[in-house]
């Protein structure tokens, strides 16, 4: 199902808030992971239709954050996020959180959907994953 290079890139703009900022003065690593919670959701909730965002729910199974550079309170931000693959009720992420061209961080993610309603794994029908790529 579906590669990088036909992903359809979605771009979040992440709000700073003072509170994410830690005693160094730049952003706090675990700020990060929400940014990326954020993005992903975000991504899913622009891509599925609507009775797929009211019947499912995502958690995260494993982030691997590479940090490039800090991040300040007054940064404009912008996570662009791909849909790598979707296998089952799995799906796999890359996130690349840049200011300006610079890039910040890359986040690799693996994530599960569940049922909304028994809380359990769900398998994404490819009928949905595949509005997350280009048409061949």
């Amino acid at each position: 199902m579906g590669k990088v290079s036909t992903a359809i890139p979605h771009q979040y703009s992440v709000g700073i808030d003072p509170a994410d900022i830690d005693f160094m003065g730049h952003v706090n690593n675990a700020s990060y992971l929400k940014w990326v919670q954020d993005a992903v959701v975000n991504h899913w909730q622009r891509f599925a239709p609507a009775d797929a965002v009211a019947a499912h729910l995502w958690v995260a199974l494993k982030h691997e954050i590479t940090y490039r550079k800090p991040t300040f309170l007054d940064d404009e931000v912008i996570a662009t996020v791909l849909l790598e693959k979707v296998q089952g009720a799995r799906a796999f992420y890359q996130t690349i959180i840049k200011r300006g061209e610079e890039v910040l961080a890359e986040v690799q993610s693996s994530w599960c959907c569940l049922d909304a309603k028994t809380l359990r794994p769900a398998r994404i029908a490819e009928s949905i994953s595949e509005l997350f790529f280009h048409k061949d």
